[in-house]
C-alpha cells in the first residue's frame, strides 16, 4: 500500500438495518478485500458479463450509486469505499433500487486504478463529495492531485467522463486547476449533474451555506 492515503478507515460497527443487509447482500455484491490479490481475478466474473464499467470512488452511503446505477442497467457499476457501515448501507439502498450492477470493494482506489483496471477499461469515473483533508498539512492525501489524475485519465475510454462534486471551495479550485492541467483531460466546471440525487454530505454542506461545485472532464485522444 502506498504511504500517503487519499482515506482514513473508521469504525465498523453495524446497526441492526447495516446488519441485516450485509447478511442479505455482502456474499452476492461486495467483493472480499483479499480476492483482488489472486493472480486470476476477474472483473467480468464478479460481475457476470462483460458491459461498459463506470468506478465511482468514495460510495458512502449508496445514495448516489443506486439511483446512478439502476438508470444505468447496461452497465456495471464497481464502487469503492472503505467505511464497512457504509457500504452496509449501500446494500440495502442499492437492493431496494433494483441495481443489481453494482459490486462494492473496501480497497483503495490508486491501487485499484494501478492493479485492477487496464488502459481505456472505464466509461466513467464518479468521485462525488470526496474527503476534503481540510488542514494544510493534510492536503497532500487528496486525491485529486496530478499524478492521481493523468492515472484515472489512462483508465478511461475516449470521451469518457470523470464526474466529480465538492462543498468545499478551496478543492474546487485545486480539482479545476489539476485537471485542467491535466493534457488528456477537458472540461471544466458544469451546471449540477440533475442525474445525481441530493446526498447527505450535500445537504450538510447545503444547510452551512457551502456552495457546491460540480466539474465533468472528458478524456480526448
Amino acid at each position: 500500500m502506498r504511504e500517503v492515503l487519499s482515506y482514513s478507515r473508521r469504525g465498523s460497527r453495524f446497526t441492526p438495518r447495516q446488519a441485516e443487509a450485509w447478511a442479505a447482500h455482502q456474499a452476492d455484491w461486495v467483493i472480499p478485500e483479499a480476492a483482488v490479490d489472486r493472480p486470476d481475478f476477474s472483473l467480468a466474473e464478479v460481475f457476470g458479463r462483460e458491459a461498459p464499467l463506470i468506478l465511482e470512488i468514495g460510495s458512502g452511503i449508496g445514495e448516489a450509486t443506486a439511483v446512478l446505477a439502476a438508470a444505468r442497467p447496461d452497465h456495471d457499476v464497481l464502487a469503492l469505499d472503505v467505511w464497512l457501515p457504509g457500504v452496509a448501507d449501500s446494500l440495502w439502498r442499492v437492493a431496494e433500487a433494483g441495481a443489481d450492477n453494482v459490486r462494492f470493494c473496501s480497497v483503495d482506489a490508486v491501487w485499484s486504478l494501478e492493479n485492477l483496471l487496464g488502459p481505456a477499461s472505464l466509461a466513467e469515473i464518479w468521485t462525488f463529495f470526496p474527503d476534503p483533508w481540510r488542514k494544510t498539512k493534510h492536503r497532500k492525501r487528496r486525491l485529486v492531485k496530478p499524478a492521481n489524475a493523468a492515472l484515472a485519465s489512462s483508465r478511461l475510454v475516449s470521451g469518457g467522463a470523470w464526474r466529480l462534486a465538492t462543498d468545499w471551495a478551496d478543492y474546487a479550485d485545486q480539482m479545476r486547476d489539476v485537471l485542467d492541467a491535466e493534457p488528456t483531460l477537458e472540461g471544466g466546471r458544469v451546471e449540477r449533474w440533475a442525474e445525481r440525487p441530493v446526498t447527505r454530505f450535500e445537504r450538510k454542506g447545503l444547510d452551512v451555506g457551502r456552495d457546491i461545485a460540480d466539474f465533468c472532464y472528458r478524456r480526448v485522444g
